[in-house]
């Protein structure tokens, strides 16, 4: 068997059985011994046309295309094994046979039935084959002469799946006898077989499996719902090799009265009470001796008499082992507590390729219940999205995922996940059998909500009105008891809860799985409740009637945090406040999406707050968005200070977009409320956001920085002027590099002094492009190197704004496959971002570097692309730009009256733009216009130049593409 073959295929897997033992004790015999056993089964396997595709340890992974071929070869391996002088270190392998159907992809099998025949030969010993059923049935009547197969009966194999009868391979001359099969069946315990497959997890019950080794108590907590029930069976089947005395699994969830907790345990074990003897006593004389692991299933309601249970027992029975589950942990000395995950999830703002969907536990469950509901149920390219937002929006929560799995029969994916706002209403229907609170998604989180106290209800439903997490000091500002901006008016009294309460409460709810504390790396530890959660805590805020009152504390807090933070942005502690507020995203457009039906004024003086927030951390959409909104509110109409900032804000930002009008009437309209309010600070911002608008009309900005600069000086605003002689210097620098460069370096003086992050790094950009222009490479790199470490913390905007012009620097000094990964990763930003006008010029130029790479084919394919943009976007001087690349490569294709004509072109192009080239992008030109003018004669040069700059823009790109068609 040369190649993987899908379909039915019957496998053979071996170990040796106490390998680890033999290896200690003797390890250089066992390097001979191993090395014997590996010829031995390699030549039984390959001479039945076998196909070893796995090697693992001193385990082998072997495929047959046909099951009596695979058999013949467990025979040969046994005898040979058998008939071996193996001295000290005695091999004796274990083997199992089984057949399936199963996928073969990337040299590997998928399927089921790799786990079976896992199993199936875990529960042999050493010398013993083991087959299943479904070989046994293909070999029956072929079996060599004298050999037999011995019917072990029906046994439950640790995958908690449906039984396998399991048959035993008899070989004449070789042991027959061996001890009883390693199934659940042969050892003690109540185990319930599990109808349906476990999916993933593999993370889990590695660390769960390691803490019981270590600890006598683990408790695996989480919400409901997260399948810490059916982790720990399965935690227990992997662990039955490991406990003698057999693993119990006692369930607590029918159970109301704690007084019946040790009583159930007890009968757990079949045992009654002895006479003499408490309850308790009968059950530690049972315990003591022997070595259990006992589970003790769904405790939350039962928490203080399960807690001092498990204590008892665990000083009394020094050999025991308990395993709970619990949606709070038991608080008992020496207690390890483990949070059960929900499942992976793909990211749906970036989904992964097709191909790796499956790689994600929630896609897998969702496919494998579908499927039970649905057998042709499959995930598509077509309906992939949706089943990752199902997941996702469901917090990868087991119970859920499987309720929404059973809707496939009747709804198309794409319609359960259009559904799941309503989500409380679409999972409902689960399986018959199990606990009326695992049977709808409500009804399990009302389970945990009725545990609840008072106070500890309130503060749930308060919390649901943040989005995306919340701080301790946001808990306590918007949930504790304090007027209402609007209302003017407490909380209902039988509601309060005061400020000091908050943390306390909140520990509860931690404590009780309900709420998430975040492990990243922070400043501040944050909070967050899983979204299914928090709608179910949303709806019951509503309910209770105090959700404006709520809201509205919301809106003021986050509102007044951003006014705390915006001076803080030109100082020393801009990075971890600009962190806290993008940490915050979700919750800032919460706030002003309630403005705009609340109070739109406040939600102005938020928006009005985020100005260098939303420019600096990559959100310029939602400026624009949610300033247009706020704007256009009849509040939002007057003439104030309120109004005015927010349009200077909206102007600033909105230049970071396509659109060249607005800017200019915003900025306009602020400047003229700032002049009747005689505000000199609002005046000097209004005229910096006015030039910005009018940035291709370069006197009449001078004029308005100029203005905007002697204001600044004057009010001593050293943010102001930093930032006055920054664009000073950025609309000085193609007409006067030394004025340019003497404005960004007071700029950037300025900017250290006061340890303005940002500004240090935008300063030093632009010192590092006019080096680039003045040719001093040495200055540009250490310019540019600094700008890097500075604005890789800062966003992946600014990281692309400093990369651009190391790109530029690469490219000047030859270094053009530096220059390409600098570009593609600016690009591959960009185009994140949607600046589709910066990726445009940055394809471009990677078509300049493939053009020096003399990779031709790529570099015209594109500048061929770009110019077709360029030419729908009206950039003229693109188009010259590219026009200029094809230029050039005329050039090398020794056609110079082409060249000629594009470069005239050029010329005029740039000349009715006042666009001159950069320095060191002329001197390409110039080389490549003396190398066009020893090939041509004056008159032929001459008329090639008077060609060019006689034709259109259609026309010279007609006749660029055709160019670089010949």
């Amino acid at each position: 068997m040369s190649t993987f073959s899908t379909g039915m295929v019957t496998f053979l897997f071996t170990d040796i059985q106490g390998s680890t033992k033999l290896w200690e004790q003797y390890p250089a015999v066992m390097q001979v011994a191993l090395a014997r056993h590996d010829t031995i089964l390699r030549q039984a396997i390959e001479s039945h046309s076998g196909h070893v595709f796995k090697t693992v340890g001193d385990a082998f992974y072997a495929a047959f295309t046909n099951a009596p071929a695979a058999l013949s070869a467990a025979l040969d391996a046994q005898r040979g094994l058998h008939a071996e002088a193996w001295g000290e270190a005695v091999i004796k392998v274990r083997m199992g046979l089984h057949t399936g159907a199963v996928e073969a992809r990337d040299n590997d099998y998928f399927g089921p039935p790799l786990n079976r025949v896992a199993r199936l030969m875990d529960a042999g010993h050493g010398g013993q084959v083991l087959l299943s059923t479904a070989t046994e049935e293909l070999v029956r009547g072929q079996l060599p002469p004298g050999v037999e197969v011995r019917d072990m009966g029906e046994w439950r194999l640790r995958d908690l799946s449906r039984p396998e009868r399991i048959y035993q391979l008899i070989i004449p001359e070789l042991p027959t006898t061996f001890p009883p099969l390693r199934g659940l069946d042969a050892i003690r315990t109540n185990l319930p077989a599990q109808l349906t497959s476990f999916v993933g997890r593999e993370k889990e019950i590695a660390a769960i499996k390691a803490l019981i080794t270590t600890h006598r108590l683990t408790t695996l907590t989480g919400p409901g719902g997260t399948g810490k029930t059916r982790l720990s069976l399965q935690v227990a089947a992997e662990l039955l090799d490991s406990f003698l005395g057999g693993i119990w699994f006692v369930e607590f969830a029918p159970l109301s009265d704690p007084a019946f907790v040790i009583q159930t345990v007890l009968t757990t074990f079949g045992l009654r009470e002895e006479p003499g003897f408490s309850t308790f006593e009968t059950l530690t004389n049972y315990l003591r001796e022997r070595k259990p692991l006992l589970i003790l299933d769904n405790c939350e309601h039962l928490i203080e008499a399960a807690a001092q249970l498990a204590e008892r027992l665990l000083e009394a029975c020094p050999n025991l082992r308990i395993l709970v589950s619990s949606r709070e942990a038991l608080g008992i000395p020496g207690e390890a507590a483990y949070r059960v995950p929900s499942l992976s999830i793909p990211d749906v703002r970036r989904l992964p390729p097709f191909e790796s969907f499956r790689e994600y536990e929630a896609v897998r469950l969702f496919t494998d219940r579908a499927k039970t509901t649905l057998s042709a149920f499959a995930i598509t390219q077509e309906n992939a999205t949706a089943v990752a937002q199902i997941c996702a929006r469901l917090d990868g929560i087991p119970l859920a995922i499987e309720l929404a799995a059973a809707r496939v029969r009747m709804l198309k994916v794409e319609q359960i996940a259009e559904h799941l706002d309503d989500r409380f209403r679409l999972l409902t229907g689960g399986s018959r059998t199990a606990l009326p609170r695992q049977q709808t998604l409500r009804a399990l989180i009302d389970w945990s909500y009725d545990l609840l106290s008072e106070p500890e209800r309130t503060l749930l439903m308060r919390l649901s009105v943040f989005s995306g997490g919340w701080t301790l000091e946001g808990a306590e500002s918007v949930c504790s008891d304090q007027l209402s901006v609007n209302s003017k008016q407490s909380l209902p009294t039988e509601h309060q809860l005061l400020n000091t309460d908050v943390l306390d409460l909140l520990t509860q709810l931690v404590n009780k799985s309900l709420v998430i504390v975040d492990s990243d790396d922070g400043p501040e530890t944050r909070y967050r409740m899983l979204e299914t959660i928090r709608q179910y805590s949303r709806d019951k805020l509503f309910e209770s009637g105090s959700a404006e009152q709520v809201r509205d504390q919301h809106l003021l807090y986050f509102t007044q945090l951003c006014e705390r933070a915006e001076p803080e942005f030109t100082a020393p502690d801009q990075v971890r406040w600009m962190d806290r507020l993008e940490a915050e995203l979700d919750n800032l457009r919460t706030a002003i999406e309630w403005s705009l039906e609340r109070d739109t004024l406040l939600g102005l003086r938020l928006a009005g707050a985020l100005r260098w927030f939303w420019i600096t951390h990559d959100h310029i959409r939602d400026g624009v968005e949610q300033l247009d909104q706020l704007l256009s509110q009849p509040q939002s109409q007057r003439r104030t200070a309120i109004r005015a900032k927010a349009l200077a804000t909206y102007s600033e930002v909105v230049n970071y977009t396509d659109d060249n009008v607005l800017p200019i009437t915003l900025a306009e309209e602020s400047l003229s409320i700032y002049q009747e309010l005689e505000d000199p600070y609002g005046i000097a911002d209004s005229l910096l956001a006015l030039a910005g608008g009018y940035f291709q009309d370069l006197e009449k900005s001078r004029k308005l920085i100029e203005q905007s600069l002697a204001l600044y000086d004057e009010l001593d605003d050293k943010p102001g002027l930093a930032r006055a002689l920054g664009i000073h210097g950025a609309f000085s620098e193609n007409r006067d590099v030394i004025k340019a460069k003497t404005a960004f370096e007071k700029s950037l003086k300025i900017c250290r002094e006061i340890g303005h992050i940002a500004g240090i790094g935008s300063n030093l950009i632009d010192l590092g492009m006019v080096a680039i222009r003045e040719g001093d490479y040495a200055a540009a790199h250490t310019r540019l190197g600094e700008a890097l470490q500075i604005n890789r913390p800062l966003g992946k905007i600014r990281t692309a704004e400093t990369l651009t012009p190391l790109a530029a620097l690469a490219y000047r000094e030859g270094d053009y496959l530096q220059a390409r990964a600098a570009y593609e990763e600016t690009l591959s930003i960009r185009t994140e971002y949607g600046q589709m006008d910066e990726t445009d010029w940055i394809s471009a130029r990677l078509g300049y570097v493939a053009l020096r790479l003399r990779e031709t084919a790529l570099a015209k394919k594109l500048f061929f692309e770009c110019v077709r943009r360029f030419k729908e976007v009206g950039s003229r001087i693109g188009i010259a730009f590219i026009l200029e690349g094809l230029a050039s490569m005329a050039v090398g294709q020794n056609q110079p009256e082409r060249a000629a004509q594009l470069y005239a072109w050029a010329d005029v192009t740039r000349e009715l733009f006042h666009d001159s080239r950069p320095s060191f992008e002329q001197q390409d030109v110039d080389r490549d216009l003396a190398i066009i003018r020893s090939q041509l004669d004056e008159a032929a040069f001459a008329a090639a130049q008077a060609a060019g700059r006689a034709m259109s823009v259609d026309e010279a790109m007609a006749y660029a593409l055709e160019t670089g068609n010949d």
